[in-house]
């Protein structure tokens, strides 16, 4: 899996951003989001149980994220015909802030080394990349376990000071100083 100090890698991908007719669909790519954080978050598989609560909260709190000049991208290797569907049946996904990825050829679920060795969907794995293109954080969970959105939003704060910041750091609190 990449990790931290590495390059996110280019991608090109369709994403669901509304269930407006004639409007649902865009391409989009590693520069779409010019100047700004972003959140990439993978889950394992649409129409599943403990990726919608995710899926859910991040949605919640994309203003969270947006006041920070961060942009939300969650992913799966789901066709965005599949993503469609959910969002159009799940009522905690119909109104979702943020582009659902397909990463349907597994191409940037490949490149960054987030595939479950057995089973061959992606891992519950969430990159926080600066405005750059480098990977800030790399996180995975068990496909069994949901990630903790609170802790994504810390994280994202603690980098954006560019300052040393101890254990259990809130956003507000002192650092140790400069990096």
């Amino acid at each position: 899996m990449l990790t931290v100090g590495d390059r996110l890698p280019s991608f090109k991908l369709q994403a669901v951003v509304s269930l407006d007719k004639g409007k649902e669909f865009v391409e989009l790519t590693d520069q779409s989001h010019p100047g700004r954080w972003q959140v990439l978050f993978f889950w394992p598989m649409d129409f599943t149980f403990i990726c919608p609560t995710e899926i859910a909260e991040f949605g919640r709190r994309n203003r969270d994220f947006a006041d920070r000049e961060a942009q939300v991208l969650g992913a799966s290797t789901d066709t965005h015909f599949v993503h469609l569907a959910w969002r159009t049946h799940h009522a905690d996904l119909k109104d979702l802030p943020f582009p659902m990825l397909a990463d349907t050829k597994r191409e940037l679920s490949t490149a960054l080394g987030v595939l479950h060795r057995t089973d061959g969907v992606p891992l519950r794995v969430t990159f926080i990349v600066d405005p750059e293109g480098i990977i800030r954080h790399a996180s995975a969970n068990d496909l069994s376990v949901g990630r903790n959105v609170d802790e994504v939003v810390r994280i994202l704060d603690a980098l954006q000071t560019d300052e040393l910041c101890p254990c259990n750091w809130k956003k507000g609190e002192a650092t140790l100083g400069g990096a």
